[in-house]
């Protein structure tokens, strides 16, 4: 269906203004719920019957899903500290949308320019980025005008920082996984080493942490400089200390550092898991894709099913048809799927890609241009059918027997099938009109309800028999979500 023709059915195009990304309140339906968000119950841990799911402390299914941006950890914008983000704001945000989710970004330079991302390269503003994980203390001047780092001395007021942000999305229900280490920039920002702590004349310890490479840092996502590895895993200790023991958290390594950096990854995931083996909790570890635009340093989804992570964010590539993007694999347990748009579009996503990653076991997450303020040039309203979408598939996860769920594409005509054979089934419907939903193998009978994908609104429908392969039309005139409960 057109995308347009679709929002406009949507009711979303002219939505009014309902925060600072110009959000309305999300419309109740059958699966929408009101009250006021619990706290989260960690510490997290792959779901022992489910591996599509982690489960909490109490052992129930956790379906992920939210909308994360750039500067939610990091402030990042013009000037000199740049201006704060208002993370209660974005709080406030995640909760009208009923998410559960996000990534807290790292980012490893100080100055950050957009011109390098192909559709921005009309942009100039050059961000500064603050703060980070080292004082800034001299003596000396590093290449952006600012103190050196002493890399001996972790800054408080990064980890301070941290954790209190990890505390504020605790109390809202709100799971957090840190990024450690950040990839993208140091591949493809022009000039992008010089802004990195590890740059020699940026530190007062004259570390060099691309000493041998080719003059771009690279070699800092890498086994080559024990030196380097050795600082990268006190800062990992000192960062885990410091939100331990916090329920909500989550670890990513790196976001998109190439080929280059597989071993260096999974060793880090080792470290940390033998390291909090003696802490009172133990968090999931997580590993992204390995993007890089140079095609020989471009990683693959294997290389993500193969590592020692928990879970992980593949890119759209997936074998025998399935495309992460727009037919994504059922998801086998072998890993927790976080799928993600930042690896799959970079800016993108849409209402279809939300429930069919639901419907094929995965947990959805959205790479939010949020206020516009970092990079983004749609209205910021624009995407809030992805935004509200990802908010349903968490409003009927929750009424549903996770646990006990699997994609079973065999099941509707649709093929985008999420059931409890004989007692619960979700079906899209990514045409609208008509499916055949296969009951042959349930005896009783099944209440119906059609939801609107964006809006969960819904329609109850006559009940069915089972036993037998039963053929539903939709009363929705676009995309439509099917659910049929014993």
């Amino acid at each position: 269906m057109n995308r347009r023709r679709f929002l406009r059915q949507a009711g979303v195009l002219a939505a009014g203004a309902a925060c600072a990304t110009g959000l309305r309140p999300p419309a109740m339906g059958w699966a929408a719920d009101s009250s006021k968000r619990a706290a989260t119950a960690g510490p997290l841990r792959v779901h022992p019957q489910n591996g599509r799911y982690f489960a909490d402390a109490s052992g129930r299914a956790v379906y992920l899903t939210g909308a994360h941006t750039w500067n939610n950890l990091s402030d990042m914008g013009k000037g000199d500290p740049p201006p704060e983000f208002d993370f209660a704001q974005y709080l406030d945000f995640l909760d009208r949308l009923h998410h559960n989710f996000v990534r807290l970004w790292r980012w490893e330079l100080t100055r950050w320019n957009a011109a390098a991302t192909p559709q921005y390269t009309a942009q100039t503003d050059l961000y500064t980025v603050a703060p980070h994980p080292w004082k800034r203390t001299g003596p000396g001047t590093a290449l952006d005008g600012g103190p050196k780092f002493d890399l001996r001395q972790f800054d408080p007021a990064y980890f301070d920082r941290l954790r209190q942000r990890v505390q504020a999305a605790r109390d809202r229900g709100v799971y957090v996984s840190i990024m450690l280490f950040e990839g993208w920039g140091l591949q493809h920002l022009p000039d992008a080493w010089k802004s990195h702590p590890f740059h020699p004349s940026n530190n007062v310890q004259g570390l060099d942490g691309d000493a041998g490479g080719d003059g771009r840092g690279l070699l800092t996502h890498t086994l080559h400089l024990p030196a380097v590895t050795s600082l990268q895993e006190a800062y990992v200790r000192h960062l885990i200390d410091s939100v331990n023991d916090l329920d909500n958290v989550l670890y990513e390594i790196i976001n998109e550092s190439g080929a280059y950096s597989i071993a260096w990854q999974y060793h880090l995931i080792r470290v940390i898991k033998a390291y909090q083996r003696d802490k009172p909790q133990q968090h999931p570890v997580g590993m992204t894709f390995p993007y890089s635009r140079d095609t020989k340093q471009r990683g693959t989804n294997t290389m993500l099913f193969d590592s020692p992570a928990d879970w992980i964010s593949p890119n759209p590539d997936a074998v025998g048809g399935y495309n992460y993007r727009t037919n994504p694999p059922p998801a086998d347990g072998t890993k927790v799927i976080l799928s993600d748009t930042d690896h799959l579009w970079g800016i993108g996503g849409n209402p279809e890609w939300a429930w069919m990653s639901f419907t094929r076991g995965h947990n959805p997450i959205f790479m939010d241009p949020y206020d516009n303020r970092v990079l983004g040039k749609a209205e910021p309203d624009s995407w809030n059918p992805v935004r509200e979408s990802l908010g349903q598939t968490r409003r009927l996860a929750e009424r549903l027997d996770l646990a006990a769920m699997m994609p079973r594409e065999d099941l509707a005509s649709s093929r985008f099938c999420l059931a409890v054979p004989g007692r619960q089934y979700v079906v899209f419907l990514p045409e609208g009109r008509e499916v055949e939903v296969d009951l042959s193998g349930a005896s009783s009978s099944f209440e119906v309800q059609w939801l609107h994908p964006v809006t969960g609104t819904s329609h109850a429908g006559e009940p069915i028999q089972g036993g037998a392969k039963r053929r539903l039309q939709s009363p929705l005139s676009g995309p439509a979500v099917l659910v049929l409960r014993k």
